[in-house]
């Protein structure tokens, strides 16, 4: 039986996949967690084979999140489930230790083979994103961007300003306005309406 731990914000998309879980006989939803705070006590206190974690979650969210859960259990396995497009996300998430990336879009039957795949040693990650892993030549500017810098990126984006930003991410306005000003230096830009329209044309949203 593969254990797994279920965490989203969201609790009508938790009964959701539960629900989903349900129908396959080998996996069980052996906790869940709101936020990525419950998530990492979970992890610390039990034993998941799979953790199933939201990209976006209040306090600790995304690529700090999957760090900080392999740091408490390195061979826990980690399915990223988020609505951002995977082919800008898939890479980072799996460098941060995830083992898979699936778009919030998917199919039932996809979610339960990622999760099995992941629980059986593997990685999942779409065609499509595979594909764009494995492209060379000039990479766009955002990815040049730290992980944290992107995070924040992301958050300026969804239309959250410095001090919103600094308490999801726990960091001072003043380090979060350094870290802004960083983002449109090495993305060119010079506003954050420029920026959203970087992330639009991207797909970064």
């Amino acid at each position: 039986m593969t254990r797994v731990l279920l965490a989203d914000d969201h609790k009508i998309v938790r009964d959701g996949l539960k629900r989903i879980l349900a129908s396959a006989a080998d996996l069980e939803v052996a906790a869940e967690a709101a936020n990525g705070d419950e998530a990492l006590a979970l992890v610390k206190a039990h034993d998941f084979d799979v953790a199933m974690i939201d990209m976006s979650m209040p306090g600790l969210a995304g690529m700090d999140l999957i760090k900080r859960l392999k740091l408490e259990k390195p061979k826990l396995r980690i399915l990223v489930l988020s609505m951002h497009g995977e082919q800008q996300y898939a890479a980072r998430a799996l460098k941060a230790g995830a083992s898979g990336y699936l778009n919030k879009d998917s199919a039932a039957e996809a979610l339960i083979g990622a999760i099995r795949k992941i629980a059986g040693g593997g990685v999942h990650i779409s065609e499509a994103a595979a594909a764009t892993l494995l492209q060379s030549g000039d990479k766009a500017p955002h990815e040049a961007l730290s992980d944290r810098e992107f995070e924040v990126l992301r958050l300026l984006v969804e239309g959250l300003g410095p001090t919103g930003i600094g308490d999801k991410l726990h960091l001072s306005v003043k380090t979060v306005s350094t870290h802004k000003a960083r983002i449109l230096e090495k993305l060119g830009l010079g506003s954050t309406a420029e920026l959203v329209r970087y992330a639009l044309d991207h797909k970064l949203v």
